[in-house]
């Protein structure tokens, strides 16, 4: 289903946010019999609906919204709104045609779209891509789920979007690039389970894209693809890092040495992982990779990552704070955890609670000399499953603000406070940003 396809008919847009707004004013343009709102979830945090965009579609909340999500033609939903959601089961019962912003744009610019999905990695993957591409002389406009909805990106010749499993759900075209990071069991509560998490995330590549990578090092990820042909970046036969002329680690392509890993700035093996896929869907573009190695060298030298990903906030006082607040998983939380091995480490975590299991985190952090501060709503629960450690020192916080002070008197001096939450931000804040901001004010504040 395309944009041009709403002309005449009448469509619900459920949800109230940026995406819900973008999808507002991209249907009103092709001329809708009708264009509705819906928001079920309104609260504090809730934006103003007014102006253009209450001129273009009235909002309705409350059980009433229902009603008009069922007399719709076609229900635009935000990507916010889960499978699961009661709604969404009835409407589908009632054969209810269900749909996204995501989707609609991807119909009419799939063959200029490289889309990166995974649940660790699809951020910096998705930016590297980009960021290389344009010191390649291939511009592009960078979007998704970084923040910047599908529906409000201007035209282009080629886009690299980051794309949630809820982005990927309704698509019904691939990409031309399509690319798989990682894959473990998230969001579980959304989707209705693993099998169905996987299938969401997986559908990004189920529509005939020209090309599939994805990072050939995850076990799961090469479990669920089978024999699909797909190229595996980490693997010799493709972008991968082995031993270099001069002794130390290497990016290669294939047999050929393109730089040192110590050009990456980024730290972490799983940032090793995320270059190579970068660098094998570059090479799927036809960008001559071993032709350019020094340019590419020089490009990734100056990438300097997202701004909420292993950020490091210079502090006063010696320790280092870093800031990964998209880290909304316990596998998230542990690849953080590995990048700053060998260094005294305090580690705040906690955020909305989807029922994760933690106990992959327990099992990482065993032997392990570390400090775990947990913080609402999922905190508590972490903390628990953390019990009984000998090497693990755990404490609980009212609130992040209060953690970061905690941090400080409990990290030894040279130490890293690390915010890596295994849990996403909402509840508590207005997205991940929102969380960010709060964390970056908590350590001036407390800076002496």
């Amino acid at each position: 289903m395309r944009l041009s396809d709403l002309r005449g008919r009448h469509v619900a847009v459920w949800g109230a946010g940026r995406e819900g707004r973008a999808a507002v004013t991209a249907i009103a343009a092709h001329g809708p019999a009708g264009l509705v709102v819906v928001d079920d979830s309104a609260n504090f945090l809730t934006l103003p609906w007014d102006g253009p965009l209450a001129a273009a579609a009235p909002l309705v909340t409350g059980e009433e919204g229902f009603e008009r999500l069922a007399d719709a033609d076609v229900v635009v939903r935000s990507p916010g709104v889960p499978n699961t959601h009661p709604w969404m089961v009835e409407l589908r019962r009632r054969s209810v045609p269900v749909t996204q912003g995501s989707a609609l744009w991807m119909a009419d610019h799939a063959d200029r779209t490289v889309g990166v999905t995974g649940s660790k990695g699809k951020s910096t993957t998705s930016s590297l891509i980009s960021h290389l591409l344009t010191a390649m002389d291939r511009p592009n406009v960078f979007g998704g789920n970084i923040g910047v909805p599908l529906l409000d990106l201007p035209e282009a010749e080629l886009y690299v979007l980051e794309l949630s499993s809820y982005q990927c759900s309704d698509l019904t075209d691939s990409p031309r690039v399509a690319v798989v990071t990682a894959l473990f069991p998230e969001h579980l509560d959304a989707h209705g389970g693993e099998r169905e998490y996987y299938r969401d995330k997986l559908n990004l590549i189920a529509h005939g894209p020209h090309a599939v990578v994805v990072n050939g090092a995850d076990p799961r990820l090469a479990a669920e693809l089978g024999d699909r042909a797909a190229v595996r970046a980490g693997s010799p036969d493709t972008t991968h890092v082995a031993t270099g002329p001069d002794g130390t680690p290497w990016f290669h392509l294939r047999d050929t040495p393109l730089f040192p890993r110590a050009v990456l700035p980024l730290v972490g093996r799983h940032n090793e992982g995320n270059l190579c896929v970068a660098l094998a869907v570059l090479d799927a573009l036809g960008v001559d990779v071993v032709a350019r190695k020094d340019s590419l060298a020089v490009a990734v030298a100056e990438f300097q990552g997202l701004a909420h990903r292993l950020t490091e906030i210079a502090d006063p006082s010696g320790l280092t704070f870093v800031d990964d607040t998209l880290a909304t998983s316990p596998y998230a939380a542990m690849h953080a955890i590995d990048a700053y091995e060998g260094r005294p480490l305090t580690v705040i975590v906690g955020g909305a609670d989807r029922g994760l299991d933690y106990s992959p985190l327990r099992a990482h952090l065993a032997g392990r000399e570390i400090t775990v501060i947990g913080v609402p709503d999922s905190g508590p629960r972490i903390v628990e499953a953390l019990s009984g450690l000998p090497s693990v020192r755990t404490e609980l916080a009212d609130d992040l603000v209060a953690a970061v002070g905690l941090s400080r008197k409990l990290t030894p001096a040279g130490g890293v406070v690390l915010l890596s939450p295994a849990a996403p931000s909402y509840g508590r804040f207005r997205n991940f940003e929102h969380r960010s901001e709060v964390f970056a004010q908590a350590v001036a504040d407390t800076a002496r």
